[in-house]
């Protein structure tokens, strides 16, 4: 049986402070909530579980819908803040989640898939980490070195985004929005071969259309396509394809389950 694993990372959108922009947080909020209006739908259409990795400050804000996400998705914790960090709050923005959802928390990943202490994260009460795209970003990370599929380190599970078997050609989701969809549909076929499971990750701002927003930030042309309406067109099919795939979708905690 094939396993479509669907993640995304709801957050205060800040990323416009990366080129020069000036949100205020009720836009950052108001961003994250308008792109889960448009996603939710299209993942209630196909009965797509997912995995959603929630900030403290956006459960926060918004707890009503986080709480109603967790009626079907798994809620997994992406931090308290999105741009800073802290150990403390690994342990406090697990229990804001677990405080609005009424469920255990038991995955974390770190925002921009930066380093976190295996230690750190099994002391604030995680069972898997999911921060590692284990591939070459240039400017951001090189984990070319790492295992392609989940393993365990320091008896934390550490479950990696997926990315081709030949030459790690990375599956997240700048590459969705600006590869051809016959050849990410490619790749993702032979990941599903290989490893009989595929693991993507996206964002519910990336279903708005964030680069048009007078908040001064000026994006670079990779962040600029297929957002909003052709992101909304491009994300159905590709869970059309991975129904005609024969995928089940499951959240990262039930694949993972028993082999914590």
């Amino acid at each position: 049986m094939k396993i479509a694993l669907l993640s995304f990372d709801v957050e205060e959108f800040d990323m416009p402070f990366e080129y020069g922009g000036k949100p205020s947080m009720e836009e950052q909020i108001s961003t994250s909530t308008e792109g889960l209006s448009k996603l939710l739908p299209l993942l209630e259409k196909f009965q797509a579980k997912s995995t959603i990795y929630c900030t403290g400050v956006y459960a926060t804000a918004k707890s009503e819908i986080i709480k109603k996400i967790s009626e079907f998705h798994e809620i997994a914790s992406h931090n308290h803040y999105h741009s800073t960090y802290k150990t403390e709050d690994l342990k406090t923005s697990r229990e804001i989640l677990e405080k609005v959802t009424g469920k255990k928390v038991i995955g974390f990943r770190m925002p921009r898939m930066a380093p976190v202490s295996n230690q750190d994260l099994i002391e604030a009460g995680y069972q898997y980490n999911a921060s590692i795209n284990p591939t070459y970003l240039p400017g951001r990370y090189d984990y070319r070195h790492v295992s392609r599929i989940f393993y365990k380190e320091d008896n934390l599970l550490q479950f990696p985004a997926s990315v081709s078997p030949k030459y790690r050609i990375p599956l997240f989701w700048i590459a969705f929005h600006n590869f051809p969809l016959s050849f990410f549909f490619y790749l993702c076929k032979k990941v599903l071969q290989k490893d009989g499971y595929l693991h993507l990750y996206f964002h519910p701002w990336e279903f708005t259309n964030y680069t048009n927003a007078n908040n001064g930030a000026k994006y670079p042309f990779y962040l600029k396509r297929n957002n909003g309406e052709k992101m909304e067109q491009r994300f159905e099919k590709l869970l059309q394809f991975l129904k005609k795939e024969g995928c089940e979708f499951q959240t990262t905690g039930e694949f993972l389950k028993d082999k914590i």
